[in-house]
C-alpha cells in the first residue's frame, strides 16, 4: 500500500476511534473538486484539483486540540515514458498536506491568558482577503485567485485579555517561504530580467539563500494591542520578520552565441523587515465600513548587480552594473473597504487595495479596485455574480497603457444545507507590466463543487 495512503487510513481510522469516546472528537471539513480550462489556447485544462479537508477539533477542560490535513490529487499526471505508467504517485499523484495542527490552553497561569502551541493560522487585519497586515504565515500563492490564502506557522502565540482589550505576542522559529504560483502562472509574479539592447535570454536559473535555522537568523516576532472602542474592533500592531517572497540581489550574463544570446544564473534571498500596522472594521448605520494599512520598513538597503564581466573579457575590470531595488525608507500598502445589503437581499462589496502581496517600494506599488455584487434566488437556492472583478491602475500618468482589468462572474447552485456548485469565467485584459496585465492570454472557464461535513 502506497505511504501516503496508509498514513490517510491510520488518520480516518484514529479520528473514527476517537469520535466514538464520550468527549467527542469533532470531525468537519469539505470535499472539494476544482476543474479550469483556458478560453484561448485551445481549451487546454489549466487546473484540476480533487482536495479532502479534514479538520479535527477537541475540547478538554481548559484546553482544545485542533488539527487541519488536507489530502489532495492536484495537477494533471506529466507521463513521458511507460516506466511512470507503473508509478500511480506518476499516473495519480496524492498530496498531503499538514496545514494545522496546535494545542491551545485557556487561563494559562493566569485566567486572563491564553497560549497556543503547535503549528497555526495566524491571521491578522480586517480587510477581505486582502489583509497588509496580514504577515506572520508564509503566503500559499499556488492558487493565485484564492486570496488570502497562508500556510500555518510552527508558533507560539499568547494572548492577553483586559476586558475590551487585548495584548497578543506571536513568536515563530523558524521562516518559511511563500509559495509561487502553479503552472505558467508564474509569469504574473515574477519580473523578467532587464537585457542590454541586443540580448536574448536562451536559459535561466537561480539560486535562493535561505536564512539559517538558528535563533537569531530566521524567527518572526510580533506584537498587537486590540481591541473594541465605540462601536468598532481596533489593533495596532508590529511585526519583525522576513519578506516571504524571494528578491534577487545578484545576476551573472553569460554568453552562449555570438548573435546576443546570454544565459543568465541569478541569487536571491530574503531581506529582513520591520511592519507597523493598523486596521479598524465596523458599521456606520447599515453600512460595512474596514481599513487597514501597513508600514514596511527594510532593515537594509537592497542592490541589485548585473555581472557582464563574461560579456566582455577584454575589459580590465569586472563589468558589474549596480541599481537599488529596494531603498531603507518606510512605504504603505493600504486597504479600505465597504459592503452593504439592500433591502431586496442583494449584497455588493467594494475594496481599494494599494499594493499587492509581491510589490516592494512606494514607487512600485499599483492600485486595485475590487468589487462584487450578488443576488440569490428561489429560497437562497441560486445565487448570481454578474459583477465580481476589479480595475487595476499602474501609472496615473498613462492609464490607458498601465491598467488591467478583470472579470469574473459566477452562478452557485445549493441543491442542500452542505453542496454548492459553482460554474463561472474570467476574463482578464490590460497593458503595461502590471500582475495581470501580463497574463491576458489566459481567460479561464471554472467549475467547482464543494461538500460540506
Amino acid at each position: 500500500m502506497n505511504t501516503k495512503i496508509k498514513i490517510i487510513f491510520v488518520l480516518l481510522t484514529v479520528s473514527l476511534t476517537l469520535s466514538a469516546q464520550d468527549n467527542k472528537l469533532l470531525i468537519k471539513g469539505y470535499l472539494l473538486t476544482d476543474q479550469r480550462f483556458r478560453l484561448k489556447d485551445n481549451n487546454s485544462w489549466s487546473w484540476n484539483e480533487n482536495r479532502l479537508d479534514l479538520k479535527l477539533e477537541k475540547k478538554i477542560s481548559g484546553a482544545k486540540f485542533y488539527s487541519d490535513i488536507w489530502v489532495r490529487n492536484f495537477g494533471l499526471p506529466y507521463i513521458t515514458s511507460t516506466d511512470q505508467l507503473y508509478n500511480p504517485d506518476e499516473t495519480s499523484p496524492i498530496n498531503l498536506q499538514f496545514r494545522e495542527g496546535y494545542v491551545s490552553l485557556y487561563g494559562f497561569l493566569t485566567k486572563n491568558l491564553d497560549v497556543t502551541i503547535g503549528r497555526q493560522r495566524i491571521a491578522w487585519g480586517t480587510g477581505d482577503k486582502l489583509n497588509p497586515t496580514d504577515n506572520l504565515n508564509a503566503y500559499d500563492i499556488e492558487d493565485i485567485w484564492d486570496f488570502g490564502r497562508h500556510f500555518g506557522s510552527d508558533a507560539i502565540r499568547m494572548v492577553y485579555y483586559m476586558n475590551d482589550f487585548r495584548i497578543e505576542g506571536v513568536y515563530i522559529p523558524f521562516f518559511r517561504p511563500a509559495s509561487l504560483p502553479a503552472g505558467d502562472w508564474i509569469s504574473a509574479l515574477v519580473p523578467q530580467p532587464v537585457l542590454p539592447p541586443g540580448m536574448q535570454i536562451k536559459s535561466f536559473s537561480d539560486s535562493l539563500s535561505m536564512p539559517i535555522n538558528d535563533l537569531s537568523d530566521s524567527y518572526t516576532a510580533a506584537f498587537k494591542f486590540g481591541g473594541y472602542l465605540k462601536g468598532f474592533d481596533f489593533s495596532l500592531s508590529y511585526v519583525y520578520n522576513r519578506d516571504g517572497l524571494p528578491v534577487t540581489n545578484y545576476n551573472t550574463f553569460i554568453p552562449v552565441d555570438t548573435i546576443g544570446g546570454v544565459a543568465i544564473e541569478s541569487q536571491a534571498f530574503y531581506p529582513r523587515q520591520h511592519i507597523f500596522g493598523a486596521d479598524m472594521a465596523g458599521a456606520i448605520g447599515t453600512v460595512g465600513i474596514w481599513a487597514e494599512a501597513a508600514m514596511f520598513l527594510p532593515e537594509d538597503e537592497v542592490v541589485m548587480s548585473n555581472d557582464l564581466s563574461l560579456l566582455y573579457p577584454q575589459s580590465p575590470v569586472p563589468v558589474i552594473q549596480d541599481t537599488v531595488i529596494l531603498e531603507k525608507k518606510p512605504y504603505v500598502k493600504f486597504v479600505v473597504g465597504t459592503d452593504y445589503t439592500f433591502g431586496d437581499g442583494s449584497y455588493f462589496n467594494f475594496q481599494y487595495l494599494h499594493g499587492f502581496i509581491h510589490e516592494r517600494g512606494a514607487k512600485n506599488l499599483n492600485d486595485y479596485f475590487m468589487m462584487g455584487y450578488e443576488k440569490k434566488f428561489f429560497d437562497e437556492k441560486l445565487k448570481i455574480v454578474p459583477l465580481a472583478g476589479g480595475f487595476v491602475v499602474a501609472d496615473w500618468d498613462d492609464i490607458q497603457n498601465n491598467y488591467a482589468i478583470i472579470y469574473a462572474p459566477t452562478v452557485s447552485y445549493y441543491p442542500n444545507d452542505n453542496t454548492e456548485i459553482n460554474i463561472g469565467i474570467r476574463i482578464l485584459d490590460g497593458k503595461g507590466d502590471n500582475t495581470f496585465a501580463k497574463v491576458t492570454d489566459k481567460d479561464e472557464f471554472v467549475f467547482s463543487l464543494k461538500y460540506n461535513f
